[in-house]
């Protein structure tokens, strides 16, 4: 099975008084304004980073749960949280880090199994193999 979902963004403008808008194939975002001051100053809007934070969040807790099941362990709760970093570098910005904290409530999982299940989730998640993947490019002008 292969899946493709998709994303798009229109940007006018220069970077720091251009605006982009983000929409998503299923609408969840439709139009959703970013920009220079919601990725570097606070302002209003969303950002890239973020957009990786909720993806990385919501894959990793899926396997999670996934794997958990798998080992007859039904979880009552759990909830992600991804912190993205961006960082300015010698050669520029880039995304250095990815981490996720979670919690769970899971009868009968102890500390040692829930934490080697939360590995294997890390690991296997889709998210996290893209962020160590090789990126691919198609560019061309617009007439």
């Amino acid at each position: 099975m292969k899946i493709t979902r998709t994303a798009s963004v229109a940007w006018q403008g220069g970077i720091r008084d251009g605006q982009g808008a983000i929409t998503t194939e299923s609408h969840a975002l439709d139009g959703y304004p970013y920009g220079f001051g919601s990725r570097f100053e606070g302002k209003a809007g969303s950002n890239p980073e973020e957009l990786v934070a909720a993806a990385h969040a919501g894959c990793f807790t899926m396997a999670l749960s996934l794997l958990l099941g798998q080992a007859k362990l039904a979880p009552e709760k759990i909830e992600t949280r991804c912190a993205v970093t961006l960082e300015q570098l010698a050669d520029g910005y880039a995304i250095t880090a990815s981490h996720l904290t979670v919690r769970a409530a899971v009868p009968g999982a102890d500390a040692a199994t829930f934490l080697r299940i939360a590995r294997e989730a890390e690991a296997g998640c889709p998210v996290s193999k893209l962020l160590k993947a090789e990126i691919s490019l198609d560019a061309g002008l617009l007439a």
